[in-house]
């Protein structure tokens, strides 16, 4: 179950206080000009809709609830032209909108909102009277600047969060980079030492074995027992030379640290990272599983609202599997972006696949075939 953030604390709150200022017109306090069960259900409505924006990760089903809700808002101020603190109501649908449209659009609705309040203010005795438009005009232009405030403060809100989830996007890629360039670079200095290792010392220990191959044939019967010494030390030397090389060139990376090292730290994001101990990978293996967990975790700050990232790596069944799994809003299309797209013909290249699941939450699985 996913845990309410911030936001979702403050779209609660907001509820609250909708169905608080609804409260004289629900226990018979005020009369509504429609039937007070209609009114009721309008109410609800605005609630479902106001919930259904708020929750839901897709464009167009936010778009759609937020004008349901806004609908909906309208019809029940000007249906109690008579409560005042009901058009708060309107100030919730702006602050709302915020998060769903651009911000122009924010102060258009506003306005719009604003307009509304005013022919509630000027119906509220079932007449317009010229009396009327002082105190009409003070109540709209009092809740057109709380609007407006409200609709900037929640701006200035939205692009703090946009830049937290860019700043956590750039950390992830900053260490996944850090990573792949550790691994390089180690892998570049194994190959170095073990080069050195074998040109230098090994040519030096085959020369000597040479040597003392040829002086076994000399006449010197007690000089031969200490030659052949000499030839099983040489010979033993090089096969040790010969054994360091190869435990250099195989030696693997920490996986599970350098995986914490890329996606720790990222704010609102939980990340379980479980990575089998006995897993002995290749380079390009190694640098495949990377990428694909970098990009899980940047998918999971882009798109899909999570609060959790679960990354499994195991062998199992003859195949070393990634799984990157979050609880978030899942998605309800098979194609994929660029960067999965990129990681596919990757792991193609090595002769595994990659496959996507969004029906619960975004799942990502790579299997390359264990060596």
């Amino acid at each position: 179950m996913r845990r309410l953030g911030t936001e979702g604390w403050a779209g609660v709150a907001m509820l609250v206080v909708a169905v608080a200022v609804a409260l004289p017109a629900l226990l018979g306090l005020a009369d509504p000009v429609i039937p007070r069960l209609v009114w009721a259900v309008l109410l609800m409505v605005f609630v479902l809709a106001v919930l259904a924006t708020e929750v839901t990760g897709r464009a167009g089903v936010s778009r759609a609830a937020l004008l349901v809700a806004v609908l909906a808002s309208w019809a029940l101020v000007l249906t109690v032209p008579g409560m005042g603190l009901l058009h708060v109501i309107v100030v919730i649908t702006a602050a709302l909108s915020v998060f769903v449209v651009s911000l122009p659009t924010s102060v258009v609705l506003a306005v719009l909102n604003t307009g509304v309040v005013l022919l509630a203010s000027l119906g509220r005795t079932g007449e317009w009277s010229a009396g009327l438009w002082p105190e009409a005009l003070m109540l709209s232009g009092f809740y057109l600047l709380i609007q407006v405030a409200t609709v900037f403060s929640s701006a200035a809100l939205r692009r703090e969060k946009q830049m937290r989830l860019e700043l956590a996007r750039a950390h992830v890629d900053l260490q996944a980079a850090g990573v792949l360039l550790a691994e390089s670079t180690r892998t570049a200095e194994r190959l170095r030492i073990s080069r050195e290792l074998h040109d230098l010392i090994g040519h030096q220990l085959t020369v000597l074995t040479l040597n003392l191959e040829a002086a076994r044939h000399l006449e010197a019967d007690a000089a031969r027992r200490h030659v052949d010494r000499a030839d099983e030390v040489a010979r033993g030397l090089l096969r040790d030379v010969r054994a360091t090389v190869g435990q250099m060139r195989a030696r693997p990376t920490d996986l599970q640290r350098a995986l914490e090292d890329m996606a720790g730290g990222i704010p609102g994001l939980a990340v379980d990272i479980a990575v089998d101990p006995e897993l002995d990978l290749g380079e390009d293996e190694q640098v495949a599983f990377i990428r694909l967990a970098q990009e899980a975790v940047t998918n999971t700050i882009r798109h899909s609202y999570a609060t959790r990232l679960q990354i499994d790596l195991a062998c199992e069944d003859g195949q070393v599997t990634l799984v990157a799994r979050d609880d978030g809003v899942g998605a309800h299309t098979s194609e994929l972006g660029n960067g999965l797209q990129g990681l596919r013909e990757r792991f193609e290249d090595l002769g595994g696949e990659l496959t996507v699941d969004g029906r619960h939450g975004f799942a990502v699985t790579g299997r390359l075939v264990s060596t």
